[in-house]
């Protein structure tokens, strides 16, 4: 689960970092500069990206045992809406926290394994 989590949570940061160059910096470029170089450069990246995003974010969901609906939708809609996967990744991060406390850190050991 930890291991889930963490790229998880990388993933969903370079996401949303690519997402956010690509809406606020390359599309005001290429619409109002007239140079669609960011464009071409950067939506293939995030496009990338986001399909690994979501493998990752299906993967963390089963293996939190979480319902399709909505937690599931919800956090693979994350890299869709400008900075809303940030908040989706901290959402994800204090909840599988609260639920599978050992996920915080591998060496914790739960009454179920001792």
């Amino acid at each position: 689960m930890n291991a889930a989590l963490k790229r998880f949570r990388i993933v969903a940061w370079i996401v949303g970092t690519f997402l956010i160059l690509l809406m606020f910096v390359a599309m005001p470029l290429k619409y109002f500069g007239g140079n669609d170089f960011l464009v071409t450069a950067i939506s293939p990246i995030h496009g990338l990206c986001y399909m690994v995003y979501l493998v990752l974010a299906f993967h963390l969901t089963q293996q939190a045992g979480w319902k399709f609906w909505p937690q599931t939708v919800g956090l693979m809609l994350g890299g869709t809406i400008p900075v809303y996967s940030f908040f989706v990744e901290r959402w994800a991060h204090r909840k599988i926290l609260a639920e599978h406390p050992q996920a915080a850190d591998p060496k914790i050991r739960t009454e179920e394994s001792v």
